[in-house]
Order: structure tokens, then C-alpha cells, then sequence
């Protein structure tokens, strides 16, 4: 009692086969044939599944959503990145289908193919992009040229560079299918966007949408990895089952898992920044490349994320060039906080850059290019809100204008002047973070003895959803029960099935607990009405509160409709919405072995009215320790054909107990009400993720605080991308310095001791 049931946990059901995927190690090629060593796993094998098993009426499609373009969900008769699937070996167990997998031979030519584009430079040598949707594409602000023009300092040619994220859930891609009568079939899934895989899985069939049914109790963890990723698996397993007649399953090991998933997007940033002496921006032009892998997947949403969370600081003018490239590798997809992060990251390096060029300090530089409420609009539009609800000024000032950091930055002058191998470094970084309210379904039933049944558009991934959820459906009722707190224990929210509540949509973009929320109020508003007048008529009868039970019993005999369902669409003037924040982060580099030991962070987090902080901490604690991941250690590195090498836990470093801060202290601080926004509350999910930059630019003070020392070449103005690993901090430093030093030392020690 009181497990959680995760997909890979429902009871095979009789007859059930379990599948793996054979994946390319080519990134272009034609595949021409499939053989398997000869092993006791090869004897398993009950078939293998390709692309001629797609039934007649059915297309080879494995992911996407139609309007941005769709990716195969198998390699035929080429394969076009290396981890793509090109087959699924079926047998009797896991073990044995995986194992049976590992033992395939493909057989490969490059006859006639051009050679892979892998890289955002290859791409654009051989103009190799996808279309940026007009409708998605970020808009530039004032006028570029006027602004340089106004510059008393130009940096013309400063370069960043950012590295992908694998998600990292706990539960990797998995998917049962059973099939049915009729042509039809049923999927668990473990997915973000169950109505979406259903869509696919009746494409790749060929047969219609009501033959497909998708059910989500739950996900092990999504961070964005299973929403257009968990499609391929699904579709796999589908395909699989209708051909054979039987249900089928499969969990990828975490190796194949890492290969095929693709993760966060890599950037290229090139900016021109102009600034005046006192450090106020006039101008900033962009050139921005991102690589967005084989198949368009969510990259079209990309750039205006990435521009959004840039525009945190008035630049004056902003001006960019944006290019999604089109490449040979596992095809791209969001990851929790996707291109907000990344653009966030780039204006600090941006900032950063300015500070050290003005040599002026870091946080005054930031100070001054907060926006005003007015520049907030013009950078923003609607976004913007009212101008109560804009809190960063007082956040960064809580932070970074204190006494205490002050003296904690002085503290780490003293530590630093008195220490030659070990440097401190303090940062303060704020974050602007823009989301989308999207419209979303809820269902709420009263069932005879009084117990409630909730359905909502969103998926719990383990983000507290269903539980802001069954406080929001209490909420609702509680007027019509004299025991409102028992009310909370009748309600169970049940699972995303795609034929009970349709248009579902996805979740994700961190909006998606405050707009299930409100489809549920709507709900309930909707039963409220219906049973006051005979709660009313009741309590007139007895002279005392009617008991929950009574009206219920009492709105049965009187027929009246017990499930109301609601389509909650957000006002066209309020879709958007900013989040903001900061956090002040203090770290100790280990100069010579590059180590980075985070000693505090302080995060202060504007979640407006939290519908439950309980929950909302956990997701700002969360988010930013995958933050700290992607800007340290996260290191997904791939080959020169662009196949992951770093598959595992051994090479792939996600953060543990040693990363998190020594000291980790978060604040949520309840801004001013909005009645636009779900109960005023603010979103929580990704946001905070970007906070982690702090950690970044504080390794960066004290990587410059280790070149004034050693007097490196152009000690204070250097390139540092992301991530930040042990070997990048340590060459920064001066790594050559470091050797010197320790041959000194070993020929110091060789040189013999005269004896007294």
C-alpha cells in the first residue's frame, strides 16, 4: 500500500514480449542489413521489427506535431544520425531483447551520401536550417545602429559557447501496448503529452484517433525528456504489437537511453554590446546559432525563449541574427527551462564581459541595466503586467545591496589574498522568466456516497500537480460541506487517458499545474451552482448544516448532474506572464585540480500567492540543483560521428550530495496580487533552474581572482562556455602555472639535505 505504480510496474499481461531498440552508429548511411552474432541472447530473438512492418495504411512516423514537421521513427533506408533507431529486436524478457540488441551486426555504405553535417558551423557552411514559424520568432527592440552610435565603449567580436543536457530521469523511456479488438490499441505510456503520442501512434498505424487509447497514472521524471522523446518508444512498442497480435513492452537501459535522447540544445552566441562609461547598455546585436539536430521536434519555440529570458537587462537596442540548424545528430528537444536557460546565461557572460572591460564591478553593472517598468514593457509587451506586480529591483537589492553581502565580499578578498591555491568567488545573478498560460481541460465528479473524482489535462511528473490539484477541487466545494478540511481526503484525481478527457495538451512550460488548477475551479463552480439551491432548501427544512452525505443522497433523487467538465481557456490580454528572482552564490575553486566546492547559495524566488509552497520549494531546491548540473559538470559529449560517448554515470557526472551548497538557504516571497493570474499564484517548475548561473559567474570571480595571481596572459577578460567542468576551471586558472609550480616543488624535493 501506498507504492507508487510507475509504468514499468503494471503486471505483464498474458502472452507479453518486451522489446529493444537497435540504433545506428553511423551518422549517414545506408543501412543494409541487420544480422546478429551468434549468442544465446541471438537464439531469443522472436523477430525484429523495422519499417516494413508499418501496416499498408500507416506512415513511417515516429514523433512530432504535424504543424512544425515530424521525425521517422526508423532509419529507412537511411539512417541519418548516429543512436537512431533502425529496428526493434522482440523477445521473450528484457534482459534477453536487450542483450539480443547488443549483439546486432548492421551493415553499413556511404555510397553516394554526402558527408553528415554535425556541427552549427557545418551547418551554416552548407546552409543547413530549419524555418523559424513567423509567429514564434522573438521580435528585435528599437533601433540597433542609433544605439551603438550613442556608445562611448564597443566590445565588436565576444564569443560564448554552450554544450547540451541529458535529462537524467530516474525512470528511462518505457511503453506497454496492448492490443485490441477492432483495429484498436491501448498504450501506457510514460509521457508528458499523452494526446500527442496518440496522434503519432494512429498516424504510424494508419488507423483513426478514437482507436488509440494513451493512459498516464504517472512519470518517474520528465524535465522535458518525455514529452516529444517518449513518442518513439510508444510508437515502437505499437507497431510492434499490432503486427505480432500481442502486447509488448519496453524500458531502455540507461546507455540506449542516453543515445537516443538528444537533451538540451547547443549554442553558439556571438555578440557586439555597446555601453557607456558608467556601464549603462546602448546596444546589443546577437548572432546566435542553435543546434537543433535531425528533425524540427519543439526547436521553433526555441530562439523566443532564448531571447525572452536575454531581455532580462535593458540593452538599449537589441538586434539578432538566428539560425536553427539543421545537423546529423539525435534531434534536439526542450529541456526544463529550454533556450530560457541558455539565454539567461548569455546576457551575464555578455555583463560580465562589459564589467570586466569597464573594470568596474559586476553587480553595479547589473544594477544599472535592471529595466525600469517602462523599458520592462517595451522589451516585453503584455508580458509586462501591471507595475506592482514587477519585483526584481527589490529582489536583486535585497541580495546583492546588503550589508551581509557587503562584508561576505570583502571576506572573500581576505580569503583570497591570504590563500594561493584555493580562491573564493561571490556572485549575485537576477533572472527574468517569461511563461505561456495554455488552455487546458478539467472533469470533477461526485460519486453516490459522497467521494470525488478529479481528471485534469496534466500529467503528475512528480511536480506536485495532482496534489495542488485535489486542494484546488476542496477548495471549490468547500462551501457547499460543514466539514471542509475532510472534504480534502474524498477527492482522487485520476489518470490522463486520451479517450475520457480530450485535449489534454502537454505539460510542461511550468504553467500547467495553475492552469489544471483553474479548469477545476471552473468545475466546481459549475457543481456549486447546481447543488446550493438544494443544500439550501435542506438546511431551510432541518434548521441545521446539511451533512456532505445528505446532499449528495438528496441531488441524486433529484437528478441533477453530478460531473462537470470544463475547457479553461487563459484572457488573450493576460497569455503571458514574467516570473523573476536571484540568488547570491559563493564558491571555492581548488586551483590545482579545478574542484569547485559551492559554500552557500541564497535564493529569492517571486512566487506570487503559492497555491503550496510546500511544493513550490521543493521545485525551486530542485530546479536549481539541475541548474548547478548543466552549468558544472554535466559533460554529454559525443564523438566525431556524433554518437554520446558519455552514455553512463561513470563518465556522465549529474549532480550528487557533494554538489548541492554547503548552505543552501531559499526564500519565497509572496509579490503583490494579480486577480489575471490562477489564485495570484506564480509558476515554479523551471525558473529557478536559471538561478544557477550564480554558480557560474561566482567560479568565474574566483578563476579571475587565481590569473591576478598567477598574471596569466589578459589575467581578466577570458571566454568561459558551459558546462564548467574540473579540466575548464583548472585550464582557465593557468594550468601551466600549476604544472611549474609542482616541478619546482618534486625538483626541490630531489635535491639532497645536507647533513647537520
Amino acid at each position: 500500500p501506498g507504492e507508487a505504480v510507475y509504468v514499468d510496474d503494471i503486471p505483464a499481461p498474458k502472452d507479453c514480449i518486451y522489446g529493444a531498440f537497435i540504433y545506428s552508429t553511423h551518422p549517414h548511411a545506408h543501412i543494409k542489413g541487420v544480422n546478429f552474432r551468434p549468442s544465446l541472447a541471438s537464439e531469443k530473438v522472436i523477430g525484429v521489427i523495422t519499417a516494413k512492418d508499418i501496416p499498408a495504411g500507416g506512415k513511417n512516423v515516429g514523433a512530432g506535431i504535424n504543424m512544425l514537421g515530424t521525425e521517422a521513427l526508423f532509419g529507412d533506408p537511411v539512417s541519418e544520425f548516429a543512436g537512431q533507431n533502425i529496428g526493434i529486436v522482440i523477445a521473450e524478457t528484457q534482459k534477453y531483447a536487450c542483450m539480443a540488441a547488443k549483439q546486432a551486426v548492421i551493415e553499413y555504405s556511404t555510397e553516394n551520401l554526402q558527408p553528415p553535417i554535425l556541427t552549427i558551423e557545418d551547418a551554416i557552411r552548407h546552409n543547413s536550417y530549419f524555418q523559424i514559424p513567423p509567429y514564434f520568432a522573438p521580435r528585435p527592440v528599437g533601433d540597433f545602429e542609433q544605439g551603438m552610435s550613442q556608445a562611448d565603449h564597443k566590445i565588436l567580436s565576444g564569443e560564448v559557447k554552450l554544450e547540451s543536457q541529458y535529462y537524467f530521469y530516474m525512470e528511462t523511456q518505457t511503453a506497454l501496448a496492448i492490443p485490441d479488438e477492432d483495429n484498436c490499441i491501448t498504450v501506457y505510456s510514460s509521457t508528458q503529452l499523452p494526446e500527442i503520442i496518440q496522434n503519432v501512434v494512429a498516424d504510424c498505424l494508419g488507423i483513426p484517433y478514437h482507436n488509440v487509447r494513451v493512459i498516464t497514472r504517472r512519470v518517474g521524471g520528465g524535465f522535458g525528456g518525455k514529452g516529444m522523446k517518449s513518442t518513439h518508444i510508444a510508437c515502437a512498442c505499437a507497431v510492434a504489437a499490432f503486427k505480432l497480435r500481442r502486447p509488448v513492452r519496453m524500458y531502455l537501459d540507461r546507455k540506449t537511453d542516453m543515445i537516443m535522447a538528444g537533451g538540451r540544445h547547443p549554442m553558439k552566441a556571438k555578440y557586439s554590446v555597446g555601453f557607456k562609461s558608467d556601464g549603462t547598455l546602448t546596444a546589443l546585436h546577437v548572432d546566435l546559432g542553435i543546434n537543433a539536430g535531425i528533425s524540427p521536434d519543439l526547436s521553433p519555440f526555441i530562439p523566443a525563449a532564448t531571447i525572452a529570458c536575454l531581455n532580462k537587462y535593458n540593452w538599449g537596442a537589441l538586434a539578432f541574427d538566428i539560425k536553427l540548424c539543421k545537423t546529423n545528430v539525435s534531434s534536439k528537444s526542450a529541456v526544463r527551462a529550454p533556450g530560457d536557460v541558455q539565454g539567461s546565461f548569455i546576457a551575464e557572460a555578455i555583463i560580465e564581459h562589459v564589467a570586466s572591460a569597464l573594470g568596474a564591478d559586476t553587480n553595479a553593472v547589473r544594477r544599472k541595466n535592471l529595466h525600469s517598468v517602462e523599458s520592462l514593457t517595451k522589451f516585453y509587451g503584455d508580458a509586462a503586467g501591471d507595475a506592482p506586480t514587477y519585483s526584481l529591483i527589490d529582489i536583486f537589492d535585497k541580495l546583492a545591496s546588503s550589508p551581509e553581502y557587503r562584508s561576505r565580499a570583502e571576506a572573500v578578498e581576505r580569503f583570497n589574498g591570504g590563500s594561493r591555491w584555493k580562491k573564493r568567488g561571490i556572485s549575485c545573478v537576477p533572472i527574468t522568466y517569461e511563461v505561456a498560460l495554455r488552455p487546458t481541460p478539467g472533469k470533477v465528479s461526485i460519486l453516490n456516497d459522497g467521494s470525488i473524482a478529479v481528471e485534469v489535462g496534466g500529467v503528475e511528473l512528480g511536480q506536485g500537480l495532482y496534489t495542488k490539484v485535489k486542494q484546488m477541487t476542496a477548495f471549490g466545494l468547500r462551501e457547499l460541506c460543514p466539514d471542509a478540511d475532510g472534504l480534502l481526503d474524498k477527492v482522487r484525481v485520476i489518470q490522463a487517458d486520451t479517450l475520457s478527457l480530450i485535449q489534454g495538451s502537454f505539460t510542461g512550460g511550468s504553467t500547467t499545474s495553475e492552469s489544471s488548477c483553474e479548469a477545476v475551479r471552473q468545475s466546481c463552480t459549475v457543481l456549486f451552482e447546481r447543488l446550493k439551491p438544494i443544500k439550501d432548501s435542506l438546511e431551510a427544512k432541518s434548521g441545521a448544516a446539511a451533512p456532505w452525505s445528505a446532499l449528495i443522497a438528496q441531488a441524486k433523487m433529484a437528478s441533477v448532474n453530478l460531473s462537470a467538465h470544463a475547457y479553461w481557456k487563459p484572457d488573450p490580454a493576460f497569455v503571458k506572464y514574467i516570473n523573476y528572482g536571484a540568488a547570491v552564490s559563493e564558491v571555492e575553486i581548488d586551483v590545482l585540480t579545478g574542484a569547485t566546492t559551492i559554500m552557500r547559495s541564497d535564493l529569492v524566488y517571486d512566487c506570487g500567492q503559492s497555491l503550496n509552497p510546500a511544493v513550490d520549494l521543493g521545485q525551486v531546491e530542485g530546479a536549481f540543483v539541475q541548474g548547478v548540473g548543466f552549468f558544472t559538470n554535466e559533460d554529454y559529449a559525443t564523438n566525431a560521428d556524433g554518437l554520446v560517448v558519455n552514455d553512463g554515470t561513470w563518465t556522465y557526472k549529474i549532480p550528487t550530495v557533494d554538489t548541492i551548497p554547503k548552505q543552501f538557504n531559499v526564500e519565497l516571497i509572496s509579490s503583490a496580487r494579480d486577480k489575471k493570474r490562477v489564485l495570484s499564484s506564480k509558476a515554479s517548475g523551471e525558473p529557478p533552474l536559471l538561478l544557477a548561473a550564480s554558480v557560474h559567474c561566482a567560479m568565474r570571480e574566483a578563476i579571475r581572482a587565481a590569473r591576478t595571481d598567477f598574471s596569466v596572459n589578459s589575467p581578466l577578460t577570458f571566454q568561459m562556455d558551459v558546462p564548467a567542468t574540473m579540466a575548464d576551471v583548472k585550464e582557465l586558472c593557468g594550468l601551466d602555472v600549476v604544472e611549474r609550480h609542482l616541478q619546482s616543488l618534486s625538483s626541490a624535493a630531489e635535491v639532497p639535505t645536507p647533513v647537520a
